[in-house]
């Protein structure tokens, strides 16, 4: 589903036409996009007739939306529609340029979800002056400005890339704070046009491209990993460029891993820190663990440790926490995505939906620790046609493809189902039957017009996110969640929700007979109930001043347009009603599955903070986020726990996580099965200010190093 995370519908934008297939994230907000702004004098274009230009939103090789640029002189007016798994933005923009680079600009609309964009900003001398949904402010400016609106278009980043490619270094500042700077990533031929691609660093935790033509015209845009902009009648050239840009990050992130994974032929002694062990769910005294070739050899009290360390690596925990590695059972997967996983501690996902060949491809890729990542659990996902289905996966017009499908993932490795909205419910029972006679998993949203109960009946295995469980004690006979109201029906009516009431105690009692779990991804709910126009969220305050510039304004802002205080309070109560439904859960010995429908890492840890949050102590919270999730996919025997002979998964944390949960947020060093990374060093690639510093190297014979 993916909320909130990056972009409106992870989109590519691309000249219509073009078009073959790539996935549209199916829950994920506006990604802020930059603007140039700059002190150029005005120069109007005289004499120049009105242009238009006119692309195609492409996702899975579908057209879901339009973007269309009039130029007139020195302005640009545009208007952008996406529509897409029954959401999408609305924006008018309009650009005034001096010189190409903007000196006035201004958006309204609304947001993916419905939320307000009324966004401005005006170059008054030497002074830029702005308001949006996550500030308002001016800067004094010294030369060309950037300037990163809250709510830009696609073609907001077209803008950009021609400014950077006037500027000295192909560099500029950009406001708030911060700068931009333009990289080359070589020429392309696309639908039969000769492209250049760029990308944007510093703007976004994505690399944003953009695709021109040799007379520096608008080819495509890439904002997300498989949704295209691309000029109409060049729709046939989507599927040349989602493979194009992918191998794009494939390369870049196999140069990465190079330097990035650590590797030894010689035992790696890492002293002085104390165990987390996920079964008591206690913390050990000062302990020696070492690991050689990928599995945890042994585990010491410091005092028993040999001490001929000859030949052997020796890292200095200093005192610190060493817990087995962190699960994000809702993930969306990146070749991108596999950095922030790694640096925040997460070492193993499970991929909720993506487009399955480039998902096979990065599991493989790295398993074969040719990429940064985390290990992945790949879930097939399985929609039904409508006009609110989401595009990715696959997609069943019939029940006979729906079983095809199910026989499809399994015999590529696929170990569960994840069902979407739109799918049939009379397709549900024969789809289950099917899969768990395959051993597959099944699990996902609760599709249009079921209620979770019946979907437990007829075969669920789990409930993925924690509204698709409580719409069903709020929801009016016939009313339709394949559209956002899946999302506003609970901010308006989860607060009338009778934690003591007959429908929450019968589903609650099915799950317990019927033992089924549930990926709550309340990190997400949080983001859509709580976020607040000009504010930090209180999931991200932790983090965000580390972060780039368009991504620190883009989670200042609200994703719901509140008519009333009325409303707003509304959406506060049924928040909290959510937590206390987590905190119910667990009484009750329901199986929690930590999930975010992200890709960053940073919202696991809020997730985890969130169930601590609900009552669950930090102790218990760390075993059902390491052990619990490995009990229930059936691995124990090889992850979830610190012992000698397991495969090496662990993470060493400055502080102490069974009494403050948040210490999992200062992660100093990552064990994935034979490489160290170090998340001080994964950061800054990535535009982010590390955290925390890596733990003092004792000793490292040169000569144990392995490439």
């Amino acid at each position: 589903m993916n909320h909130l995370a990056m972009s409106p519908f992870r989109r590519l934008v691309v000249p219509a036409g073009a078009i073959v297939g790539t996935r549209a994230t199916a829950c994920r907000a506006v990604l802020a996009v930059a603007l140039l702004l700059g002190a150029a004098s005005f120069t109007p274009w005289a004499g120049a007739a009105p242009r238009e230009e006119a692309f195609s939103a492409v996702a899975s090789g579908e057209v879901v939306g339009t973007l269309v640029v009039t130029s007139d002189g020195d302005t640009d007016r545009v208007n952008y529609r996406v529509r897409n798994n029954g959401r999408g933005p609305t924006i008018a923009e309009t650009l005034r340029l001096a010189k190409g680079v903007p000196v006035e600009y201004a958006a309204k609309g609304t947001t993916a979800f419905g939320g307000v964009v009324d966004e401005s900003m005006r170059l008054e001398g030497a002074t830029l002056k702005w308001q949006s949904a996550a500030d308002r402010g001016e800067l004094a400016t010294k030369g060309t400005t950037l300037y990163a609106p809250n709510d830009g278009t696609p073609w907001s980043m077209v803008v950009i890339v021609r400014a950077l490619l006037k500027a000295p270094g192909r560099t500029l500042p950009v406001a708030p704070t911060g700068q931009l700077t333009l990289q080359d990533l070589g020429a392309r031929k696309f639908g039969g046009t000769d492209v250049r691609v760029y990308g944007i660093a510093g703007l976004t935790l994505d690399l944003p491209l953009v695709f021109l033509d040799a007379k520096q015209r608008a080819f495509a845009v890439l904002a997300g990993e498989n949704d295209v902009v691309v000029r109409k009648g060049s729709e046939g050239a989507y599927r040349e460029i989602v493979s194009a840009t992918k191998q794009l990050a494939l390369d870049r992130a196999a140069v990465d891993q190079r330097a990035l994974a650590h590797r030894y032929d010689v035992p790696i002694r890492l002293r002085n820190v104390r165990v987390f062990d996920a079964r008591t769910a206690k913390l050990s005294e000062p302990q020696s663990v070492v690991v050689f070739r990928g599995r945890i050899a042994t585990v010491a009290p410091e005092s028993e440790a040999s001490t001929d360390v000859a030949g052997t690596v020796v890292i200095d925990g200093q005192g610190g926490t060493v817990i087995p590695g962190l699960h994000d059972m809702h993930a969306h997967n990146t070749a991108r995505s596999g950095y922030y996983y790694l640096a925040a501690g997460v070492t193993n996902v499970r991929d909720n939906g993506n487009d399955n060949e480039s998902l096979l491809s990065l599991s493989a890729a790295i398993d074969r620790g040719e990429l940064p990542g985390p290990r992945i659990w790949r879930a097939g996902f399985l929609e039904g046609r409508s006009p609110y289905s989401a595009r990715f996966g696959r997609i069943a017009n019939t029940l006979d493809e729906a079983i095809d499908a199910v026989r499809w993932y399994a015999e590529r490795g696929y170990r569960s189902i994840k069902i979407y909205n739109s799918f049939k419910p009379e397709w549900i029972a024969p789809t289950a039957a099917e899969a768990h006679r395959l051993g597959l998993l099944v699990h996902g949203h609760v599709p249009a017009f079921v209620s979770p109960d019946r979907a437990i009946l007829d075969g669920y295995d789990e409930i993925s996110h924690i509204n698709q469980l409580a719409l069903g004690w709020v929801l009016k006979p016939g009313e339709d969640t394949r559209t956002p109201l899946r999302l506003t029906a609970l901010g308006e009516r989860a607060h009338t929700i009778d934690m003591n009431g007959k429908p929450v105690k019968t589903t609650l009692d099915l799950m317990k007979e019927r033992k089924i779990a549930l990926d709550p991804t309340l990190v997400i709910l949080e983001r859509l109930m709580m976020s607040r126009a000009g504010t930090v969220g209180p999931g991200d305050v932790a983090y965000l001043d580390h972060m780039p510039i368009g991504y620190q304004r883009y989670r200042k802002r609200s994703f719901v347009d509140f008519q009333t205080p009325q409303q707003e309070q509304f959406y506060r109560d049924s928040f909290q009603r959510l937590v206390d439904v987590i905190a119910a859960l667990h009484r009750e010995g329901i199986r929690l599955l930590p999930g975010t429908d992200d890709a960053t890492g940073f919202t696991v840890h809020r997730e985890l903070e969130l169930y601590v949050q609900a009552g669950i102590p930090a102790a218990e919270t760390l075993q059902l986020a390491t052990l619990g999730v490995e009990q229930y996919l059936g691995r124990e025997q090889e992850l979830g726990t610190i012992e000698p002979g397991k495969r090496a998964d662990l993470v060493l944390l400055d502080g102490d996580p069974t009494k403050d949960i948040s210490a999992i947020r200062r992660a100093r060093m990552v064990v994935k099965d034979d490489a160290i990374y170090y998340p001080d060093e994964i950061y800054p690639l990535l535009g982010v200010k590390p955290f925390v510093a890596k733990p003092p190297v004792v000793s490292a014979p040169a000569a144990a190093v392995r490439k």
